[in-house]
């Protein structure tokens, strides 16, 4: 997993339809824009807590983060049961489900094991995912 340091240099704003895009049947196009968004106040709330970082292998596949994927990560959020977690484990980074209840870092792929929360490995919860970024454009 590498970590990327994300720039706030300028804002920039895209149009937002006012209508949601149907992943279903299609319905009529609707030419309203809602208003401008900006990515930035969108995606990072607190951008002095964030960090980018990019994800490396397919244990987290059925969360919806994939190889490449690029993972909003807010070291301000408290991490909870359940949330998708970047810990840091004897130094080496990597994405995972906490599970609070049973001291465990889950794989979102059932070909991966969990990892046993121990006071022989050094974990730390380095912050929470909050969003992820993916291409599907090739």
């Amino acid at each position: 997993m590498r970590i990327i340091k994300p720039v706030f240099k300028r804002k920039v704003t895209l149009p937002l339809f006012g209508t949601a895009v149907r992943a279903g049947f299609p319905s009529p196009a609707d030419d309203h824009l809602e208003r401008s968004l900006d990515l930035n106040e969108y995606l990072i709330q607190r951008p002095s807590a964030t960090f980018l970082a990019r994800a490396a292998g397919m244990s987290m596949i059925n969360e919806g983060i994939g190889d490449g994927d690029i993972l909003i990560v807010d070291r301000s959020v408290e991490a909870r049961q359940g949330s998708i977690v970047i810990a840091a484990i004897n130094g080496e980074l990597t994405c995972k489900i906490l599970d609070i209840r049973r001291s465990l870092l889950l794989s979102a792929h059932p070909d991966f094991p969990p990892i046993h929360i121990t006071d022989e490995l050094d974990t730390v919860i380095e912050g929470v995912v909050t969003w992820s970024i993916r291409k599907h454009y090739i």
